[in-house]
């Protein structure tokens, strides 16, 4: 017999797997916090429900907790963590605590096939994509599950290239009878499939993150190839346009690289593009892995950049590099993944 796996069903789903037996859709709520609230993953333990489910859930169900299999620690307390599927697929995530924030980058996929020439997770190749509880498991399974308040899915793999589990990934995380994140803690970072972009902001109440790497088409799509197919500048248009909902944020994620994309040239183009917009732009650091000569831009020009935007109207932050030391940061997930076991 082939069990349902109740970790990644959203509480409509529940219900229907339920009905026939005759519960009511309050019942598949109470499972369904029994797992996602306090991560239980023995049905046994779902003691305010009826005898009689229970039995129904032993009987054809199973929670599907996926453990990971091994973790990392860095010096500055991140921690990163290798899952593994039943199928074999390998992925990882990473835990980022930082005061009374505590972030979980979690990946959709094992892998990536969007190429981009500076990020390890296209260099590991694609392998497939993660269920929505493969996903959900990232946050429930780790030591520091209950103390989660943000969730970025910035990890393996593109969002859009998995939209269908994303979506539901991102229900789950954000519903009353699921984590209860607020969906202002909850983002989505893409490189830019603009099909998949325009079904998000108008299905999910999330926040969307663009990762731009350049403001010129001709170079970023040297660098980032589904430029050729879903131009950027397309997708900035988009974004700018959106009405957006109270608490919902737009953003670009712009990695600086010494002497590549960080001339006075690129920032007078970001203000001309995002000046008068309501998108927010999050500089991040570069991070090198093996024999790559790049570097990150200086800390004094990622604060130039920072200052000359907000001087122009438009908001801006630089973002720390997190667990650079343990290949966690931004663009390393996958290197030295298959030495870890």
């Amino acid at each position: 017999m082939v069990m349902t796996t109740l970790c990644g069903l959203t509480a409509d789903e529940l219900y229907d797997l339920i009905r026939p037996y005759d519960f009511n859709y309050s019942h598949a709520v109470s499972v369904l916090k029994y797992l996602y609230r306090k991560r239980s993953d023995r049905i046994s333990e779902y003691v305010n429900i009826p005898g009689k489910l229970r039995d129904v859930l032993r009987l054809y169900t199973q929670p599907g907790l996926l453990k990971y299999l091994v973790s990392q620690e860095s010096a500055d307390k991140t921690v990163k963590y290798l899952f593994q599927t039943e199928s074999g697929k390998k992925f990882e995530s990473v835990y980022i605590p930082e005061g009374k924030r505590h972030t979980v980058c979690v990946s959709t996929q094992s892998g990536c096939r969007m190429g981009c020439a500076f990020c390890q997770s296209g260099k590991y190749g694609f392998h497939g994509n993660l269920t929505a509880g493969e996903i959900v498991s990232q946050v429930l399974s780790i030591p520091f599950a209950e103390k989660i308040t943000h969730v970025v899915f910035m990890g393996m793999g593109e969002p859009m290239d998995n939209l269908e589990n994303v979506l539901k990934a991102s229900e789950i995380f954000t519903a009353q009878w699921g984590l209860a994140l607020s969906p202002r803690h909850v983002t989505v970072s893409t490189a830019g499939i603009r099909p998949g972009i325009e079904l998000y902001l108008e299905q999910s109440d999330c926040n969307l993150t663009l990762s731009l790497y350049s403001p010129f088409s001709e170079e970023r799509h040297l660098v980032v190839p589904v430029e050729k197919r879903y131009p950027a500048g397309d997708i900035i248009k988009l974004m700018k346009d959106f009405k957006v909902r109270k608490g919902r944020r737009l953003s670009i994620a712009y990695v600086m690289i010494g002497g590549i994309n960080d001339s006075d040239v690129h920032l007078q183009e970001l203000i001309s593009l995002f000046k008068g917009s309501e998108v927010r732009v999050n500089l991040l650091p570069y991070h090198p892995a093996g024999n790559d000569s790049m570097r990150s831009s200086s800390s004094g020009k990622m604060q130039y950049f920072k200052h000359t935007l907000v001087v122009a109207g438009i908001s801006a932050s630089v973002r720390k590099s997190r667990g650079s030391d343990i290949s966690a940061a931004c663009g390393l997930l996958a290197a030295g993944m298959e030495v870890q076991i």
